[in-house]
């Protein structure tokens, strides 16, 4: 560990028994097989579901090789229908938006591109009317639509760093400290268990717990590990039998007003497939069943209430699952660029297409066959600046 143990010991109080036999669940830990590349970790395109409503980061302009990618952030208000532009002002966004709840509060912290080599962070209380400036990371976030977390009540934080180490911020502190790197992670027991190859999200479980996941090497092992006992403890679900050659990535990894959320990647190829697992505690899981990605690739994933999440593979199709134990239901062909959907209550869903400096938003309600137009946002685009 590259910390002090005492917090994380006192973190260990809390962490339900069970996450210790379900984490471990899976093939033995034998000798390491040989790797396959990881599944690609998915896009920044995202939206999660708030208190203040349901945010979402859509990359639109041009061509990131030429700078003219601009990210920008919208917000749909709770108990609204229409989508509105707030993408925080003054700061480059062309490497990216990473976007975290902290209840009624989101931060947004900004990837560097060009001549910004740290990682502003920026915070709203008031659904994106005014925008406060936090104390940055002063090295890139990971380019994972996870690699922040913030602990509801508090404002204690946690970041992932480009390379794998996880930084944390106590409530009120200017500075960030090492919490753990993938190299220390993966040297005790529950990551050699799992044969940890990468870190991929950051979060806390719903006692406040931190939380940090990963891509394992070793058969059957959702690499989700919680701190306590001055180390780190296997969290993850045990992976149904007929997966349990699979090797695991833990895609995402989100705290929601009803728990946890989290997609697993089993396998790479024509063979692989997801799964979504929910937990209320942290350490008691449920499965939906796998959905076949028939040799797509997941490109973005959301989530939205009461567990919703929703996904886009690289086939250009749509899956949504409601909620715990769920299955997966097939959405009508995505409207053209599409970037990222939204889930709505009840199993709704919004896609929102960027073409140039135009977001359309289109919308799916349950039972329906295809989607409909019901707003457009004209977006101003600097297009030749990096601001």
């Amino acid at each position: 560990m590259n910390r002090p143990g005492r917090r994380l010991a006192a973190a260990a109080v809390l962490l339900p028994a069970v996450t210790l036999a379900a984490g471990c669940a899976g093939a033995p830990a034998t000798s390491a097989p040989a790797t396959q590349a990881a599944p690609p970790s998915p896009s920044l395109n995202t939206s999660l579901d708030t208190a203040a409503g349901t945010w979402a980061a859509v990359a639109m302009g041009g061509s990131a090789a030429q700078d003219n990618n601009f990210w920008q952030l919208f917000i749909r208000p709770a108990g609204s229908t229409r989508w509105k532009l707030v993408t925080p002002p003054g700061t480059a966004d062309n490497g990216g938006l990473v976007l975290a709840s902290g209840g009624q509060a989101l931060v947004t912290g900004f990837r560097p591109s060009q001549d910004l080599t740290y990682s502003p962070l920026i915070q709203t209380s008031d659904g994106g009317q005014a925008w406060s400036s936090l104390n940055p990371l002063d090295a890139p976030l990971a380019s994972a639509p996870d690699a922040l977390a913030v602990k509801p009540g508090s404002g204690e934080m946690l970041a992932l760093l480009d390379g794998g180490p996880a930084e944390e911020a106590a409530p009120g502190s200017t500075t960030w400290t090492t919490l753990a790197s993938q190299q220390a992670l993966a040297a005790t027991p529950a990551g050699r268990g799992c044969g940890l190859q990468s870190l991929t999200a950051a979060a806390f479980t719903p006692s406040g717990i931190p939380v940090l996941a990963g891509t394992c090497t070793r058969p059957g092992i959702a690499g989700i590990f919680a701190a306590g006992n001055g180390t780190w403890q296997a969290a993850g679900p045990a992976i149904p039998a007929a997966l349990i050659r699979q090797d695991i990535t833990v895609s995402r990894l989100i705290r929601t007003a009803q728990g946890m959320t989290a997609l697993l990647q089993a396998g790479t190829g024509p063979g692989a497939s997801l799964l979504a697992a929910w937990s209320a505690d942290g350490g008691h899981w449920t499965l939906s069943p796998p959905l076949p990605l028939h040799d797509g690739a997941l490109t973005s994933a959301s989530f939205g209430p009461g567990a919703t999440a929703a996904i886009i593979t690289s086939s250009n199709r749509g899956q949504i699952t409601t909620g715990a134990g769920s299955a997966w239901l097939p959405l009508p062909p995505l409207p053209p660029g599409t970037a990222t959907l939204a889930p709505g209550p009840g199993g709704a869903a919004d896609a929102l297409a960027a073409r140039g400096g135009t977001l359309t938003v289109w919308r799916h309600l349950p039972g329906g066959t295809a989607w409909v137009k019901i707003q457009v946002i004209n977006v101003p685009i600097p297009y030749g600046s990096s601001s």
